[in-house]
């Protein structure tokens, strides 16, 4: 479950609290005097069989003898008691209950899932401080205060934190629309919140405190889904690396949990901040700063030595100051005196009467290349705070979203600072503070522009499935974990990445000799052993070999040493290649890894045989597109070598890019795969190179697209037909087919575009194109008709509630080719894939006046009746769904 019922939860009409008590040591004395003292208007009710009445109200001894349902019980009974109220609130009706009872054991808790499941009855808990919803004065937790109303809910799986996160934001006049405590999140958990929160009126953004995250996939879906709606920032305690475990892999030793997290956040478009005091920076930055499209920061400060410790804070976050132009600097010249700086930042010198901060203002917002603007001022006896701060708060306001400000000082400074806070004006108390705020913005708009992104068509080649499957049964039928150099080579090749070929010999010198006779110029001999993974740190490498007989004292001298160094490794053989020259080539890694979290991960970064000591690499989460994977690259310091530098020419990067493509299709098609290295990856202007690679193969299937924390592109549900006599496609669409769209959407008359959207059609934004293409196939689908010049023809999709229960449809053709059945193939597609994935109605809205679609699901024996909310223009059709077995499956 995750959204039903979540509005008894968070919206009650009607509460009770069981185990209230009058005992001043009891957790119920507090939650029946918080929830009697925040000001709920609907029915409140203490339930506890020794008492008759409690704080002047009737004390109840039982469910059966309440005199009304409550939407919401709190329980804080014994832990033995718990399953069985659970079970009588749900006979009589309730459908939420908040469980602040701790010490449940696993039984314990089994039984309480197992007693609400049948009655849809949401639980949140157990061993919770509760939750509180200011706007309908509801305080139903044991918080030491009451919390103002406010417009950020705050969701925190500590409890102890959510207190003192109340005490703090009271103290700064923050206000919630809703706090929850999840303690152990039995039932309901981050991504029901998500889900509910991102619809919810009085949200304006989403502040989460996680410690851990125990159902990934729907997590993610979740996240990603109100991320596109409203902020959602995040602190994530444990960035710590003791939770690391030891790996064979590179891969597996760089890629830590805490690295995993931090791309799972910015895939979702979610901001992560460091700490507690950041999360609330964040949040009153974003309500009162809009990001300018410039990136870079100027400064305009009445001190000098402000504008050094914004310099320097700037530079240690790695914000530009923007430079000032000729147009600029002519105006700044004009109002300010001759010793000011010229440059930023711009020190408008300690005497400045209002009128030059307001001129300078002026100046700054008339330049686009000032960008955004920090505001420092430091108190003088020239002019009075209050005087300079009523002066330019107006002007200000004017371009509301674009300064940012910081009065030092105190109680001079304070009325000024009111006077900003009251004009919306984000204010912070230390110039650091403020260019930290402007950062962390620069970090949401950067990973909401990531998940907003549309990317290019990948050129790779379909993979070899089937020689990749059987190279992989093969080693595990013959009991290896490790694939050797050559079989990771061919399996790589399988999928289309570049490898240098070689031949695998016997581990003897003359089969190695034997092999080299055949190939031209310098060689390199490897030895091939599942013992020896590292082979170069134990002498396993030799390179620039000439000749056969140069590569046959090689390979006895590596026979040599290892029988003295590792006289337990099991040889399988040599590896005999040419040696390739490509001197301007980068040495990158590229590996895959399986979290224990987030599942399958991929990395990328600095490679060669200091890859662990130069640690440069970054993480995302399968799947990848073009657009993913070169962001992925981007979030490295090597990136900036693959631009090109003394004289050598850039990388292709869209090489590198679909090589992390091929190894994120490699994860979702092989879920035995459980590590992978390719190091190094050779790059530079001529493409991608594999030179080595190591590959360990796991029975446990690790990988695969079961273990993916975000559903990939289903390509199972690509069909191939015979439409009107022409072949036509019909598939999921993919975040590459937004163009596409649009060229289909101008196709569309006006008044069809009406029938579809009930609105006046436009023309669609980058953003709501992007919503239509780059979806969730976790809990939506559209299948789009394609013609072989990869034209849409038309698109049906699907967006299932987050229950699975209902799915609400919608179908639009291309104009001219409606009527010839087109229409009835893309519903037939909905109906089997909503019967594949146990969804139990497909409904849809539909105008009265369309009556194609009213004749086409009349057809296909949909039920018909008047929308309750518009029975003059809008019919309301449904149609129950049968279960099939998936191509899922």
């Amino acid at each position: 479950m995750t959204q039903r019922h979540l509005d008894r939860l968070l919206r009650p009409s009607a509460v009770a609290v069981f185990g209230a008590s009058d005992k001043p040591e009891r957790v119920g004395t507090t939650v029946w005097r918080n929830l009697k003292a925040g000001g709920f208007a609907g029915p409140l009710a203490p339930v506890n069989p020794r008492l008759n009445t409690l704080d002047g109200e009737r004390c109840y001894p039982r469910v059966s003898a309440l005199p009304f349902t409550p939407d919401l019980a709190v329980l804080c009974t014994p832990p033995a008691t718990v399953a069985g109220l659970v079970a009588e609130l749900g006979a009589v009706g309730t459908r939420a209950a908040i469980v602040i009872t701790a010490g449940l054991t696993p039984a314990q808790k089994q039984s309480a899932l197992d007693a609400a499941r049948p009655h849809g009855l949401r639980l949140l808990g157990p061993n919770c401080i509760g939750l509180l919803s200011p706007h309908l004065g509801l305080n139903a937790s044991f918080t030491q205060a009451n919390a103002r109303p406010g417009s950020l809910a705050l969701v925190s799986q500590s409890g102890a934190l959510l207190t003192a996160l109340l005490d703090w934001a009271n103290g700064q006049g923050i206000g919630f629309s809703h706090l929850v405590s999840l303690g152990e999140h039995l039932d309901v958990d981050f991504g029901d919140l998500l889900d509910h929160l991102a619809l919810d009126p009085h949200t304006r953004a989403i502040l989460l405190y996680i410690e851990s995250i125990s159902s990934p996939r729907k997590f993610m879906s979740a996240a990603r889904a109100a991320a596109r709606v409203k902020p959602v920032i995040v602190v994530k305690a444990g960035r710590a690396a003791a939770g690391q475990r030891a790996a064979a892999s590179h891969t597996g030793a760089l890629a830590g949990e805490d690295i995993v997290i931090d791309a799972a956040i910015r895939r979702a478009g979610m901001l992560r901040v460091d700490t507690l005091k950041e999360l609330f920076i964040a949040a009153q930055t974003l309500a009162r700063f809009r990001d300018p499209t410039s990136p870079a920061l100027t400064v305009m400060t009445n001190g000098g030595g402000a504008g050094v410790l914004v310099a320097d804070a700037a530079s240690s976050l790695g914000v530009p100051l923007a430079e000032p132009g000729p147009v600029l600097m002519q105006r700044l010249n004009a109002v300010l005196p001759a010793n000011w700086s010229r440059g930023n930042p711009i020190d408008i010198i300690g005497d400045a009467p209002p009128q030059r901060y307001v001129d300078t203002l002026q100046a700054l917002f008339d330049a686009p290349e000032a960008g955004a603007i920090l505001f420092a001022q430091a108190p003088t006896a020239i002019a009075s705070s209050i005087a300079i701060a009523q002066a330019c708060a107006p002007l200000i306001a004017a371009h509301p979203g674009r300064v940012l400000s910081c009065w030092l000082g105190g109680e001079t400074a304070a009325p000024a600072r009111q006077a900003f806070e009251q004009a919306g004006i984000a204010g912070y108390d230390t110039p650091e503070e403020a260019v930290r705020a402007f950062s962390l913005m620069q970090t949401y708009r950067r990973n909401q522009v990531a998940l907003r992104e549309t990317p290019a068509a990948s050129t790779i080649a379909a993979p070899d499935r089937a020689a990749a499957r059987r190279l992989v049964d093969a080693a595990l039928a013959d009991g290896r974990e490790w694939l050797n150099e050559v079989e990771t080579k061919a399996l790589l090749s399988a999928y289309g990445i570049a490898v240098v070929p070689g031949a695998q010999v016997p581990a003897t010198p003359d089969a190695a000799a034997q092999a080299a006779s055949g190939m031209r110029g310098a060689l390199v001999l490897k030895i091939l052993s599942p013992d020896l993974l590292h082979k170069s740190d134990v002498g396993g490498v030799r390179l620039g070999l000439v000749g056969p007989e140069a590569v046959r004292q090689a390979a006895q001298q590596m026979l040599d040493s290892l029988a003295r160094s590792h006289p337990q490794a099991r040889l399988q053989g040599f590896s005999v290649q040419a040696l390739v020259q490509r001197p301007l080539a980068q040495e990158l890694i590229v590996g895959a890894h399986v979290d224990p979290i987030f599942g399958p991960v991929l990395l990328f970064g600095h490679g060669g045989v200091a890859v662990e000591v130069l640690a440069d690499r970054a993480v995302a989460l399968p799947p990848l597109n073009r657009a993913l994977a070169r962001d992925l690259i981007d979030r490295t310091r090597v990136r900036r070598l693959l631009a090109g530098f003394r004289g050598r020419p850039p990388v292709d990067l869209d090489a590198i890019a679909d090589v992390l493509i091929a190894v994120a299709r490699m994860l979702a098609d092989l879920p035995e795969l459980a590590e992978l290295d390719i190091n190094p990856l050779w790059a530079d202007a001529q493409g991608a190179l594999a030179l080595d690679g190591r590959i360990r193969l796991s029975p446990a299937k690790p990988a695969g697209v079961a273990h993916f924390a975000i559903r990939p592109y289903p390509d199972e549900w690509e069909s191939r037909l015979a439409w009107q006599g022409q072949p036509l496609l019909l598939r999921p669409i993919r975040p590459e087919d937004e163009a596409a769209h649009q060229v289909f959407l101008d196709a569309v008359t006006p008044d069809d575009l009406r029938l579809r959207f009930f609105q006046a059609p436009h023309r669609l934004s980058h953003d709501e194109l992007a919503r239509l293409t780059q979806i969730d196939y976790e809990r939506e689908m559209a299948f789009i008709a394609v013609d072989a010049a990869q034209q849409t023809l038309g698109v049906a999709r699907l967006v299932r509630d987050p229950d699975n229960t209902e799915a609400e449809f919608a179908v639009l053709v291309r104009s001219d080719l409606q009527g010839r059945g087109l229409g009835r193939l893309l519903m037939q597609r909905l109906l089997d894939y909503a019967a594949a994935r146990g969804t139990q109605r497909i409904v849809g809205d539909v105008l009265r006046e369309n009556h194609g679609m009213l004749g086409l699901v009349k057809a296909l024996g949909f039920e018909v009746r008047a929308d309750a909310h518009d029975p003059a223009h809008v019919v309301r059709v449904t149609r129950t769904v049968r279960p099939t077995l998936s191509p899922l499956d």
